[in-house]
C-alpha cells in the first residue's frame, strides 16, 4: 500500500510528465514543432505558415516555452524560436509513428490528399546519401529560398516549386533528380517531381525532408544563419502564456 508520502511523491513527478503532454496536446503546437524542426523561426513566420494570427502562434509558443520543448535567440530587436534539443525532434517521430500505427483515420487522410504519391518513385535518406557520394543525381530543395538558405542538404541546388517551370533548360535529361521539402506529408516535391517526369526527366523524391536528414546527422548547409528575417520583439512573444489549449 502507498503511504501518503510515495502518494505525494508520484503525483508531483506525473504532474510534471503531464506539462509535455499538455503542450503537445494541440494541433497547432505540434505543427510549429514541425517547422522549429528544419531549423529558427520567428513568430511572423510561424502565424504565417501555420495559418494563425500572430498573436495565437505567440501564445502556442508561450506553452511550448513553458513546457520546455522549444527556446529562444535574441539579436538586437529580433528573436528567434528553436527546438530546445534533439529529443524533442524525436518525440515528435515517436508520436507521428505512434499515430500512424494506431489511428486508422491518418492512413485515410494522406491517402485521400496525397492519392497521386503512388504513383512516385521514392528513396530513403540512406539511399539519397549513397547516390549524392557517387556523384548520381542532381538535388532540388523545392521549398521557398528563405528556408534554403536558412539550412539545407549539403549538396541541393535551391529550385523552388513555382520557379521549376523557368529551370527546366538548365537540368540534363540524362541524369537521376531528386527533389525534397519539409517533410513526409510535404507535398511541395511531389508536385515537382510529378512535373518533371511528365517532362520526360527521371525524378524521385525523398521519403521524408530536411527535418529528417538533418536530425539523422546526414551533412547540411547553411548560407545565411539567423539573418533571413527581420522578427521584432512583440511583448507577446517573450512572456509565458499559461493556459492556452
Amino acid at each position: 500500500m502507498h503511504t501518503d508520502t510515495e502518494r505525494k511523491f508520484k503525483d508531483k513527478l506525473y504532474e510534471q510528465f503531464a506539462r509535455i503532454g499538455k503542450s503537445l496536446s494541440n494541433p497547432h503546437r505540434l505543427e510549429i514543432l514541425e517547422l522549429l524542426a528544419e531549423g529558427e523561426r520567428c513568430v511572423e513566420d510561424i502565424a504565417e505558415i501555420t495559418g494563425t494570427s500572430i498573436a495565437n502562434a505567440s501564445q502556442h509558443l508561450g506553452v511550448l516555452r513553458a513546457s520546455r520543448m522549444v527556446e529562444i535567440r535574441r539579436i538586437g530587436n529580433n528573436i528567434y524560436y528553436r527546438l530546445a534539443d534533439e529529443k524533442v525532434f524525436y518525440l515528435l517521430q515517436s508520436l507521428r509513428a505512434l499515430g500512424e500505427t494506431r489511428f486508422a483515420e491518418i492512413d485515410r487522410i494522406t491517402r485521400d490528399y496525397l492519392k497521386d504519391r503512388t504513383s512516385l518513385r521514392a528513396v530513403t535518406a540512406g539511399e539519397l546519401a549513397d547516390e549524392l557520394m557517387n556523384g548520381n543525381v542532381i538535388l532540388l530543395d523545392v521549398r521557398p529560398v528563405e528556408e534554403f538558405q536558412e539550412g539545407h542538404i549539403q549538396g541541393a541546388l535551391s529550385m523552388p516549386m513555382e520557379t521549376i517551370e523557368n529551370h527546366l533548360n538548365h537540368l540534363p535529361k540524362n541524369r537521376e533528380i531528386v527533389a525534397y521539402c519539409r517533410g513526409p506529408y510535404c507535398v511541395l516535391s511531389d508536385h515537382v517531381v510529378a512535373y518533371l517526369n511528365a517532362q520526360g526527366y527521371s525524378a524521385s523524391r525523398l521519403s521524408d525532408g530536411y527535418p529528417e536528414w538533418k536530425w539523422r546527422g546526414f551533412p547540411v548547409e547553411i548560407e545565411e544563419k539567423g539573418s533571413m528575417h527581420n522578427c521584432k520583439i512583440r511583448h507577446a512573444d517573450i512572456r509565458q502564456e499559461g493556459d492556452m489549449r
